[in-house]
């Protein structure tokens, strides 16, 4: 195996990035010297906004957004911005980006033109370039963060950082296994180490970018310790390549105590391998708002999307990413997406200044942490103390598995379910290497569900929990 988690030379970055920024024509106007000499306003820039979030303890607030004209692309974040009051804003790439597709791009491009409305679900940053992407940055008064889902993002992270663009989402694991069925492990997180390490060599010339991995992965009853692990693992790849400033996230399960607890628990255990290999970062926390299905009735949605908000305040997130009321029913208009930034935003004041303290908290994070643990110290032990290499092997042994991940290199053999207070927990563990007491921890808790509705734990009540919630409840009970 050729991957390792150690930071590129530049001999190997420089020669692998002659390469990249040959895969398509706009990659010839990426000029690094001229990128780092633009000068970016302190109100445009992630890293500021949110080391200042985190010193006042409040929760910012940004959506999702994208459309394939540069033109509409910056009426629509200018209206996110002015109406909805976003206090960061996305730029979401379109599909055929995120699988280095740019020739279709092109066509989505001239067609949207022609029908005057978007024929691409996001923006293709690489085919508008360093100029285009330029000119959406000058326009707005905010940062701006590329949000996508590909397993291959060095030419899209080329151009937005050379186009001032602040921060970046994904992750070689995060963007791979829940996003694509053929990539491999070692390619995806080969290339995002390239990503990483372009944004370490931004550091040490002096422009900070923020870089954030993709916490909720499937969205779909991910167990935290599932997802912290991964985000934990995603962050040790981007410190090592000289990115200072990470945003580790996590994705709304829908009980408020798990959820507190899980944000709480990959902080501080976050914290504690950024120290153990002398990483020295700046830390922040994404919460993202639910991730599964959404139900039609706007005023259901409303009530999801205000839950997401209290939890991420109560949380301690430095941000939150905003669901809109139109979930259910495909790509929103900017005016759904206003209303669900607006909704959002009242929720984060009402709830600014408050914190939940209990020992049912305290027991989750422990709980989390000590199974986060367990898989990270199969990774070292499968890695021989390299994380890249080790979550390679996990993945390949199921040591490390992702719900209802369509990649070919996910065992897919957990199962997670809700217990009766609807919290996620494993039902089946594959191979995932978690302590028999956890395992009794995890069982105990189901079976109460089981009493409760007397019917003895199966898959079905796995189906019913997928459902659920876009038909009203946390828990799929029967009724």
């Amino acid at each position: 195996m050729d991957l390792a988690n150690k930071k590129w030379s530049e001999e190997r970055f420089m020669k692998v990035r002659k390469e990249v920024l040959s895969q398509w024509p706009t990659g010839r106007d990426v000029d690094l010297g001229e990128a780092v000499k633009y000068r970016i306003p302190d109100r445009k820039n992630f890293c500021k906004k949110l080391r200042e979030a985190k010193r006042k303890g409040i929760t910012l607030v940004q959506p999702r957004a994208g459309v394939a004209v540069v033109e509409k692309h910056i009426e629509l974040l200018k209206y996110l911005q002015n109406v909805g009051e976003a206090d960061l804003l996305p730029t979401t790439i379109d599909s055929y980006t995120r699988q280095n597709r740019y020739k279709e791009c092109e066509i989505g491009i001239k067609e949207s033109k022609n029908r005057n409305r978007s024929m691409l679900n996001g923006f293709p940053a690489i085919n508008h370039g360093v100029r285009e992407c330029r000119r959406v940055l000058e326009a707005v008064d905010l940062p701006i963060q590329a949000r996508h889902g590909t397993p291959d993002a060095r030419l899209l992270a080329e151009i937005i950082h050379a186009a001032g663009w602040s921060s970046n989402e994904g992750g070689g694991i995060s963007y791979n296994i829940p996003y694509a069925k053929d990539v491999s492990l070692e390619k995806s997180i080969a290339d995002w180490q390239y990503c990483d390490r372009l944004v370490g060599l931004y550091e040490e010339m002096g422009r900070e970018i923020n870089r954030e991995p993709f916490g909720p992965l499937t969205g779909t009853l991910v167990p935290p310790s599932i997802s912290n692990a991964v985000a934990i693992l995603e962050g040790l790849f981007a410190a090592e390549q000289g990115v200072k400033n990470i945003t580790l996230g996590y994705g709304q399960g829908g009980n408020i105590v798990q959820d507190i607890a899980a944000l709480r628990a990959l902080e501080e255990q976050a914290q504690e391998y950024f120290c153990a290999f002398d990483y020295r970062v700046e830390l922040t926390t994404v919460f993202h708002q639910w991730m599964g299905e959404f139900p039609e009735d706007e005023s259901r949605a409303y009530a999801i999307i205000t839950l997401g908000a209290i939890t991420a305040v109560l949380a301690g997130a430095t941000k939150v990413i905003v669901k809109t009321p139109h979930e259910a029913l495909g790509v929103p208009t900017k005016e759904a997406n206003a209303r669900g930034i607006k909704a959002t935003k009242q929720a984060v004041n009402l709830t600014y200044g408050q914190k939940l303290v209990s020992k049912e908290i305290d027991t989750e994070v422990e709980v989390i942490k000590a199974e986060t643990k367990c898989i990270l110290d199969m990774v070292f032990e499968l890695g021989k103390g390299d994380p890249a290499i080790g979550t390679v092997r996990t993945f390949e042994t199921g040591v490390l598995d992702i719900p209802f991940a369509p990649s070919k290199y996910n065992a897919g053999k957990i199962l997670p379910m809700r217990d009766n207070s609807g919290a996620v927990r494993y039902f089946e563990y594959g191979n995932v290497p978690i302590s028999r007491d956890l395992k009794d921890y995890n069982r105990g808790k189901l079976e109460l569900r089981s009493r409760a509705e007397k019917r003895s734990l199966c898959f079905q009540m796995v189906i019913d929990d997928i459902y659920a919630v876009s038909k009203g409840a946390l828990i799929g009970k029967l009724k």
